[in-house]
């Protein structure tokens, strides 16, 4: 997810129907230029080159029932496209996408194969200062909370068990376990933390530790854009 403003303005894309690395370009509609849509930088068309890139934004994959939860009065986009197509969740045998979630092969190549993961293998990606990390969403099942620095930012890595979705936070120095109740951490001082959409935010509510951008995705479309990627391999 990005932001769309670009230079002052709210621009609006969509998607090409192209596929660079096995990932989809998207296009934006002042200039009809493609972008990359997995570093939210322009490759082909009027601007390319020319150093614009889109601020990423948080997003979560996570549990419809989770999501409604937390906020009961969403709303949805609707399933009546006026397509013949299943919208179905990819769980779902009648979604479109049922067959090719539940086989370990891509639909199309990449130019690059990493095969210290399975191919299709949930990932977080996080990328600072030029320095990426993938981190396995079946290990953060496991260990709930992960402290790691990257490119130099210190991060709190939670797990779905602990957020309802994979996300990571700054953490300024502290380092955190997991909490006694849902949706909270404890840090090293006995501090409790309640986790938020936008940051952790302290028991007592005097500080706030801000949520950092990241991806949730396959394996082999996060190792085809970041190649010299690390791989958290568990504590």
């Amino acid at each position: 997810m990005y932001d769309a403003e670009i230079e002052g303005e709210n621009w609006t894309f969509g998607t090409s129907g192209f596929l660079y690395q096995s990932n989809k370009l998207m296009y934006d509609r002042p200039t009809n230029t493609l972008w990359h849509s997995l570093s939210g930088e322009p490759v082909i068309g009027p601007l390319a080159e020319s150093g614009l890139k889109l601020k990423q934004l948080p997003v979560d994959v996570m549990r419809w029932s989770d999501w409604l939860e937390a906020y009961p009065d969403s709303t949805v986009l609707s399933l009546d496209t006026g397509f013949i197509r299943s919208y179905l969740a990819p769980e779902h045998p009648g979604s479109a996408y049922f067959s090719y979630r539940n086989s370990p092969n891509r639909m199309f190549p990449t130019f690059v194969t990493d095969d210290r993961l399975p191919d299709k293998a949930d990932v977080l990606g996080l990328e600072f200062d030029g320095a990426a990390k993938a981190y396995p969403i079946e290990l953060l099942e496991r260990e709930l909370v992960v402290n790691d620095v990257l490119g130099g930012q210190e991060v709190a890595v939670v797990g779905r068990a602990t957020a309802g979705a994979a996300r990571a936070y700054e953490r300024m120095g502290l380092t955190f376990t997991p909490g006694k109740a849902a949706g909270e951490i404890v840090d090293n001082n006995g501090q409790a933390w309640t986790i938020t959409d936008e940051a952790l935010v302290s028991a007592d509510g005097s500080r706030s530790l801000s949520r950092l951008p990241s991806r949730e995705l396959f394996w082999f479309g996060w190792s085809a854009f970041f190649p010299l990627t690390e791989v958290y391999a568990g504590r």
